[in-house]
């Protein structure tokens, strides 16, 4: 009888070990109960997300915003509604979340979505919760899983998550272990026929040293460090060559807030090689003292404040601004801003980011091989009143999907690489 009762509570422990750690896990995925899982909001969520959050969100992997899916467990459905319409809004109130989240991922500014309606951002939440649940764990296969990859290699968490998950699992068969071995230990010391070599035997105590110098336990904490150094290796080589966030000091203070946000300066006047040749330019001091030849000084004082000071001694002595470059593809990448700008009709904000509110510059997208293949595998191409698409949309006209940049060869090698 007491072997029964012995053998029912291990079971019993173990199956609410085992409750217990379903529950743990798929509370991550336990989505808020307004949160609609219709077929219809997933589908108006997902074109939401394409338009306006997947050049820097994945659902289940931190890229250049953190991972969303599982955001109104995480957070309340109010702070995740108003953090998705105007999140600088809550990050100037000194929301402690926002702030957080904002230092966190190098105060990369989020775009406002104030155009969105209640409805939109409860679409948007139920893509979010519900749409590409098996997103984390395709891949794709070919060439997909390959470009997707070089995004980012192996999500630093899912690493973490799966030497927790070993951790966890190592711990429980040891606890389980332990029973077993007790509730033996007790039923054999029971037994009236054991000869002196087993009674000394099951009656020996077990001795730490010996367990902390035995093989076993060497080979398991040899194990997770090799593990651990092995993670931390991969995490730094996948980020060689990536200078996100990166915002060197220049050497004349150039608001780009100030000039193409508040006095709404296009790009196109200063980056004149933007629609015509494969590079931006840089502008010249010439380009600047059009304008800086009548104002000298933005603060409504007298005389030329320092900074545009630099500007007049670069013009005056004929010798160029040495700007501090930014945004550098390496060179075994091909990139043409002219196909881009004035063929696809992409704004600037796309791969730069709201560079109207930067006072001081900085890199928005991580420019990886697998980010831009990411965006020429989901953008669509707009091709009214575009001739240079006519002979395309003629022979894509019998596929039921929308022309996207992969259909034209987007995903070839060569484009990028000849």
């Amino acid at each position: 009888m007491t072997i029964k009762r012995s053998l029912f509570g291990v079971i019993h422990g173990i199956s609410a070990l085992l409750v217990a750690f379903f529950l743990f896990t798929g509370m991550a995925y336990a989505a808020h109960p307004d949160v609609s899982d219709s077929e219809d909001a997933i589908q108006a969520g997902q074109s939401l997300f394409n338009a306006n959050c997947r050049t820097c969100h994945r659902l289940d992997q931190n890229y250049t915003g953190p991972a969303l899916r599982g955001v109104t467990e995480r957070r309340s459905l109010d702070w995740a509604k108003r953090f998705i319409v105007n999140s600088q809004a809550l990050i100037q109130a000194g929301d402690a979340e926002a702030v957080a989240l904002f230092r966190e991922y190098n105060n990369i500014v989020m775009p406002s979505h104030d155009f969105l309606s209640d409805d939109d951002v409860m679409n948007l939440l139920a893509y979010i919760e519900y749409g590409d649940t098996a997103e984390a764990s395709a891949g794709a296969a070919g060439a997909e899983g390959t470009a997707e990859g070089a995004a980012g290699g192996i999500p630093s968490e899912y690493l973490t998550i799966i030497l927790v998950v070993l951790v966890f699992v190592l711990l429980l068969i040891l606890v389980v272990l332990g029973l077993i071995v007790s509730v033996l230990k007790k039923y054999l010391s029971q037994d009236q026929d054991l000869d002196q070599d087993d009674k000394e035997f099951i009656d020996q105590k077990t001795d730490i040293k010996k367990v902390f110098t035995s093989d076993a336990f060497i080979i398991i904490i040899t194990t997770i460090v090799v593990a651990l150094v092995v993670k931390t290796a991969l995490d730094g080589l996948y980020n060689v060559g990536i200078q996100q966030g990166y915002a060197p000091k220049q050497p004349i203070a150039y608001s780009h807030q100030l000039h193409a946000g508040e006095y709404e300066i296009p790009c196109q006047y200063c980056h004149t090689g933007v629609e015509i040749g494969k590079s931006a330019n840089i502008p010249s001091a010439n380009i600047c003292m059009n304008c800086h030849m009548h104002i000298q000084n933005v603060d409504g004082k007298e005389g030329i404040s320092p900074e545009i000071a630099k500007l007049y001694d670069a013009y005056d002595n004929n010798k160029p601004i040495e700007w501090v470059r930014i945004h550098n593809l390496p060179d075994l990448a091909y990139f043409n801003h002219s196909q881009h700008v004035a063929v696809a009709g992409l704004d600037c904000q796309t791969c730069h980011g709201p560079i109207e509110e930067m006072e001081v510059v900085y890199q928005h997208s991580s420019l990886t091989m697998g980010w831009c293949i990411d965006c020429h595998r989901n953008t669509e191409i707009t091709t009214q009143g575009n001739e240079y698409y006519d002979k395309l949309v003629q022979l894509h006209s019998e596929s039921k999907d929308a022309l996207k940049v992969k259909d034209i060869g987007g995903l070839e090698c060569a484009k990028c690489h000849y």
